[in-house]
């Protein structure tokens, strides 16, 4: 069943063509991963799926309902979730506070602004579950200034996950990790969306071969391939072009 379809997509900035022509689909329960030399058009494309930039032609459909001009936030109530390269976190609320009020927010009852939240059993059972996957439960009347980097980039990944997705945009989900946290977060980021169709992009090959189903390759704002991550490793143009050789080796 296709969740996401995209087609002859086209986004330029001023007279510089960004994406020319993009049309793809996912499959519902897929992790496609989206990779490419810097400037490919990426996030550029992201933005257009999430609703931040609105695409200058071509058509997005989700759930069977076309969002291609709707805001973030109506893509978010059709279950569209999304996750930043940059932390974007409340910091001066605390672990437990940020999880708690990322609930609220995805939940009916979010018109209730002066209910005391710490008191929702319900919200407050959901953020225990989730933050004990990330292994934060411990510090949830901490602060996100204390956290290390890589426990920082959890909590935003978490709050993603918390609306319960059908689907979630990860932009570059593991940049600034040290290489050697980069497979640990990767089994808690399988963890996470293991019920959730991911679409993400990624410099980060280990990341990339080890959690995605299938591999989308962008080159200057063109799909130049698409496939398994067996597939793409063979591919001898995208070996040429952007893998490298030392990269495929380590596949």
């Amino acid at each position: 069943m296709t969740i996401l379809k995209v087609e002859n997509l086209t986004k330029s900035f001023g007279g510089l063509q960004v994406l020319t022509g993009v049309t793809f689909d996912v499959k519902k329960g897929e992790k496609l991963a989206l990779i490419g030399p810097n400037g490919a058009g990426k996030s550029t494309l992201l933005n257009a799926i999430g609703g931040q930039g609105l695409a200058k032609s071509g058509n997005i459909e989700f759930n069977g309902k076309t969002i291609t001009y709707l805001s973030p936030n109506k893509r978010l109530k059709l279950g569209l979730g999304r996750s930043y390269q940059a932390n974007n976190l409340f910091w001066q609320l605390s672990i437990l506070e940020n999880v708690l009020l990322a609930l609220h927010g995805s939940d009916k009852s979010h018109f209730q602004m002066f209910r005391v939240l710490e008191k929702r059993k319900d919200l407050r059972a959901e953020a225990e579950r989730l933050l004990s996957l990330v292994n934060l439960w411990e510090k949830r009347h901490e602060y996100p200034p204390i956290l290390s980097y890589g426990e920082q980039r959890l909590l935003e990944l978490l709050l993603a996950f918390t609306s319960k997705p059908d689907l979630v945009l990860l932009d570059e989900p593991s940049a600034g990790l040290p290489t050697a946290q980069v497979g640990e977060f990767t089994e808690t980021l399988r963890e996470l969306a293991k019920d959730t169709t991911l679409l993400f992009c990624a410099h980060d090959m280990d990341l990339v071969f080890n959690l995605s189903d299938n591999i989308m390759v962008l080159y200057y704002g063109t799909i130049m391939a698409k496939g398994t991550p067996q597939e793409i490793a063979a591919n001898p143009k995208v070996r040429e072009i952007y893998l490298g050789s030392e990269a495929v080796s380590n596949i």
